[in-house]
């Protein structure tokens, strides 16, 4: 073939390969908005994501199952999962395309068969109900946590953030402030959507949803349901709440039905998901803890060795990242190591 026809022939399909991710693109969001399906592919978020971004991150997953998981497979799968009748849940598509690759050819007729061979059994349960989300702080945490809030919304029938509670006078500048800190980030850049501020109702519109600006001192004091808001989770990233008796304090608001806390407790069940969350009853567990970063890290890991090896002693080194109250040149610190 002349270096010509070689050329034409990489374009075609180049041209082919982004056509068919523009199209799993367009099947990846119907889901997630019109019914609540959330497709990741081997963990990999996709909302949000562009051509370019699908292309690299299925090339990755080939590397990693060492087998090619090709768009033009994973477009013709989700055709096929599409016109199943699932319930709101989050589906793998780069586990589906492997096995689908191992299997289909000795067992299944077509995608379809398959497709339905390994999902067609999922029924329809009674529609989620929304739960409002109320952020207590909006330091880093809490401004990266709106972040995702608002990148999952998808048709609203899922978490929501309806309220963010500060400490202080909020007053036009700050306002602003908060607002600026949030469209941008010196680690994860710019916020993909946007964000006004409204000073005379007291919010941010981010993706022109309304979400309410609240100062407070005291948890307990705030009625939530003045703003429409009932049966609330307060995810508290303040810091300043790190015990039952103080995080109790938020239960006492009206409006308010659990509370989520962003750092490790004592006194309350710290669950990392994958690992414990089965221990506790979450109708009767009110107050609990996402643990800490290092054990969400360590933790998964750690329990898959154990389940299948055993471990006897162990010694855990952390590279940590820089902490909101971290100085960057010589001062004070309560830690010698910061």
């Amino acid at each position: 073939m002349s270096p010509l026809k070689s050329y034409e022939k990489e374009l075609a399909f180049q041209a082919d390969r982004r056509k068919a991710t523009t199209e799993f693109i367009k099947i990846v969001s119907d889901m997630w908005y019109d019914r609540g399906i959330e497709i990741v592919l081997f963990r990999n978020q996709l909302i949000d994501k562009n051509v370019s971004d699908i292309i690299n991150l299925h090339e990755y997953a080939g590397e990693f199952v060492q087998k090619p998981i090709s768009i033009f497979d994973s477009v013709e799968i989700l055709q096929a999962v599409k016109e199943i009748a699932l319930p709101p849940s989050k589906l793998d598509i780069g586990k589906l395309t492997y096995e689908y690759h191992s299997q289909a050819s000795s067992t299944y007729n077509d995608v379809k068969a398959f497709a339905l061979d390994k999902l067609g059994e999922a029924k329809e349960r009674s529609p989620i109900q929304p739960k409002d989300v109320i952020l207590y702080g909006f330091g880093r945490i809490g401004r990266l946590l709106a972040r995702e809030l608002m990148a999952k919304t998808g048709k609203g029938m899922q978490l929501r953030l309806r309220a963010i509670v500060t400490r202080g006078e909020l007053t036009k500048d700050m306002l602003e402030k908060r607002a600026t800190l949030l469209r941008t980030d010196s680690i994860h850049g710019q916020f993909l959507g946007t964000v006004e501020t409204d000073f005379k109702n007291k919010a941010l519109l981010i993706n022109g949803t309304t979400v309410h600006m609240i100062s407070a001192n005291d948890p307990s004091e705030i009625d939530y349901t003045k703003y429409g808001i009932r049966n609330a989770l307060v995810i508290d990233n303040s810091g300043a709440f790190r015990t039952k008796a103080a995080l109790g304090k938020h239960l006492d608001a009206k409006g308010v039905s659990k509370v989520l806390l962003t750092a490790p407790a004592k006194d309350i069940p710290n669950i990392v998901h994958g690992v414990n969350q089965n221990e506790f009853d979450p109708d009767k567990t009110k107050i609990y803890s996402a643990a800490s970063c290092t054990t969400n890290a360590i933790t998964p890991v750690l329990k898959v060795i154990d389940d299948s090896l055993g471990i006897k002693k162990g010694h855990l080194e952390t590279i940590h990242a820089y902490t909101n109250d971290q100085n960057l040149v010589d001062n004070i610190h309560g830690k010698y190591r910061r």
